[in-house]
């Protein structure tokens, strides 16, 4: 018996199929959770900071043998997601503050030896999952948080779709080959055309805003998604893991989803709280 044909990846290097059947569920489950109840949306992002957070520990230790206190940044990363509802910047602060406070006590047991280290790693894990992930929440929690939060969400995607079909079809320039040797520059120019159009759209749709000042937050977002993304190719090539997971068929792990969106989270809410006040 002849065996079937193995799944050829994609040009990208992933199982096209999966990654899409993957991605379109995560998208069902985002646009779900907003459309029906928006606050739904806090449980979505709590769930996925614990993920996260896991995940990235998990690099850590496989990659270079650093312990962060798992325990210490799973509850400090739910109190950032859940204090941020109710009481804002000062919530998150105070929630960040005091996770990080924990974070230097709890690593005094295990001694001196390798103590910024660990220390380091630790206060980097809580600063790049549940700090920069909260301020999604407080975008949401806005009187126009779902128009907000749709215009963060629909410029990522339209980052990547647009970024994807132009590497794709035109990509031959690479924009940073040590880094990421897929990215080119003509992905990143479609990324920017496609996210600009989605930025329009959205700040005039959904925010009753300036299309040219959604043309321009498109474009910063997009900058800032395709350096959130080089940031967590660093991460993974310091630790000389391709994934932080394989928990997302085609895609890696759940944060290997989130790279780009967590630091263009906090560009987001700034950008937004000048725009459209």
């Amino acid at each position: 018996m002849v065996p079937p044909p193995a799944r050829r990846p994609s040009r990208a290097g992933r199982d096209l199929a999966a990654a899409i059947a993957v991605g379109v569920g995560l998208g069902v489950v985002i646009l779900s959770s907003l459309l029906i109840e928006r606050h739904f949306f806090v449980g979505v992002l709590a769930i996925s900071t614990a993920v996260a957070t896991w995940e990235l520990a998990g690099a850590l230790r496989r990659g270079a043998g650093i312990a962060v206190p798992l325990p210490i940044l799973l509850l400090g990363g739910q109190a950032m997601i859940w204090s941020s509802w109710p009481f804002g910047l000062y919530g998150l602060g105070a929630a960040f503050a005091l996770t990080a406070l924990a974070v230097l006590l709890w690593r005094m047991r295990a001694g001196a030896a390798h103590y910024v280290r660990d220390v380091t790693a630790g206060l980097f894990t809580a600063t790049y999952v549940p700090l920069f992930c909260s301020f999604a929440v407080l975008m949401l929690v806005a009187d126009d948080g779902l128009g907000r939060v749709l215009t963060f969400m629909l410029c990522g995607v339209a980052s990547d779709v647009g970024g994807y079909a132009a590497g794709v079809l035109l990509g031959r320039h690479p924009m940073a080959p040590t880094i990421s040797p897929k990215k080119s520059w003509e992905g990143f120019g479609g990324s920017q055309l496609v996210g600009m159009v989605a930025g329009a759209l959205c700040v005039h749709f959904l925010l009753g805003g300036a299309w040219w000042a959604g043309a321009l937050t498109g474009a910063l977002l997009v900058t800032c998604a395709t350096l959130g993304d080089l940031i967590e190719s660093m991460v993974k090539r310091d630790l000389g893991i391709k994934d932080m997971s394989t928990l997302l068929p085609g895609h890696g792990g759940l944060l290997d989803r989130l790279d780009s969106l967590l630091p263009t989270a906090v560009v987001a809410w700034a950008l937004l709280s000048i725009i459209v006040p």
